[in-house]
């Protein structure tokens, strides 16, 4: 399955599910990321990490660490 981590600047993706456990995926879920979520990923840090996305009307950053956790469609 595909992750947030490989999704393309520009794409708007939905959260299909969370396989991270424990706090990580608490933390992802308190951010707003739950399944069915839309995600449209704004922009690509320069060196590759954070990724810049905007979830639910806000821009956040996500790790790439985290963003692998996060399977989309």
């Amino acid at each position: 399955m595909r992750t947030l981590k490989n999704v393309n600047v520009g794409e708007t993706v939905s959260v299909a599910k969370l396989s991270g456990t424990g706090a990580v995926k608490r933390r992802i879920m308190d951010m707003g990321i739950t399944k069915g979520t839309k995600i449209y990923v704004r922009k690509l840090a320069p060196l590759g990490d954070p990724v810049e996305v905007t979830v639910r009307g806000y821009e956040l950053s996500i790790r790439k660490a985290d963003a692998e956790m996060i399977e989309v469609e």
